[in-house]
């Protein structure tokens, strides 16, 4: 006698947790929270944001990959615990595209390169000619080893021959204060706190390091437009689930959450932050992944880097 087929209920039947690896205000926690209502209008299903932050979002990500691969644990998080994390941490808990399935690319954010006026630069290769004209005395400030803006500006000593000191600080409000007092020349730094500095004359920007131009930047010029192709060092938002979630449940995700980016309130809000709003393919996202983590990876081995 064969035995019954049990009837399973239609995913979604219960609510959603969307978890962020990061504290309640920050920019993840923000666009996740963005993203959620209209998710929750398109799937029935109330979307509950869970902040689980600790280890620059390691925690948060390797507990989403670790649940149930059912479609009611998802990850909301930055590129850092995908793409960074496995360089930088021995002993990490988890493999981002092992352990981990991508459902899409939410939106990404250039970096911009700010100087102290005092160098009276005013183009990308400008600045790199005078701190190869004072080699070793000038310094660039970031919000600690292995950050993005850490790794733009090791990337650039890379590819230029630079010589110019590294000094960490606790944020980017201290990157300025030190930049304002002269004790660093320059930085890498995410928009929402370089542009109003930038708007002042406080700090000058010299280029966003996106491939193209910033939707909300239009005016900054990029690296690769000031003889730097290909250079991109860019911070981004992504929705991932943990590895063997169905793939029809995958893609519902990425078609409702695509369907959500395209709409005028959420990418006003986006833009508002800086954030162009993209919306992609899993396999996009996935080749994303890969390259940037050859590419920054690449980075951390020089450095030989470790955090943990």
């Amino acid at each position: 006698m064969v035995a019954p087929a049990i009837a399973q209920d239609p995913w979604p039947s219960k609510p959603i947790r969307l978890v962020v690896p990061f504290p309640p205000g920050s920019s993840p926690d923000v666009i996740a929270r963005l993203i959620a209502e209209p998710l929750r209008e398109a799937l029935g299903q109330p979307v509950v944001v869970d902040n689980r932050p600790g280890a620059g979002g390691n925690i948060g990500t390797a507990a989403v990959a670790k649940a149930e691969p059912d479609g009611y644990t998802v990850l909301f998080t930055i590129n850092g615990p995908l793409v960074t994390a496995p360089a930088l941490y021995r002993k990490l808990g988890y493999a981002p595209l092992k352990d981990l399935a991508p459902v899409t690319l939410v939106a990404t954010s250039p970096n911009v390169l700010v100087v102290n006026p005092a160098m009276n630069v005013t183009t990308t290769g400008a600045f790199i000619d005078q701190v190869k004209q004072s080699a070793g005395k000038l310094n660039y400030g970031s919000v600690g080893a292995g950050s993005s803006a850490h790794l733009a500006m090791e990337l650039l000593k890379n590819r230029e021959n630079l010589d110019i000191q590294h000094v960490p600080y606790p944020g980017f409000p201290q990157v300025i204060t030190a930049m304002l007092g002269g004790f660093v020349q320059a930085g890498f730094m995410v928009p929402a706190i370089a542009m109003p500095q930038v708007k002042t004359g406080q700090v000058k920007a010299l280029a966003v390091t996106s491939l193209q131009r910033s939707p909300s930047l239009p005016d900054i010029p990029t690296m690769a437009e000031q003889g730097l192709p290909g250079f991109e060092v860019i911070s981004w938002q992504a929705v991932l689930v943990p590895s063997s979630t169905p793939q029809p449940i995958v893609d519902r995700l990425n078609t409702e959450i695509v369907k959500a980016i395209g709409s005028k309130t959420v990418q006003d809000r986006l833009a508002s932050q800086y954030f162009t709003p993209v919306g992609s393919t899993p396999a996009e996202l996935s080749a994303r992944i890969v390259s940037e983590t050859k590419t920054l990876g690449a980075v951390i081995e020089r450095l030989k880097l470790t955090l943990d």
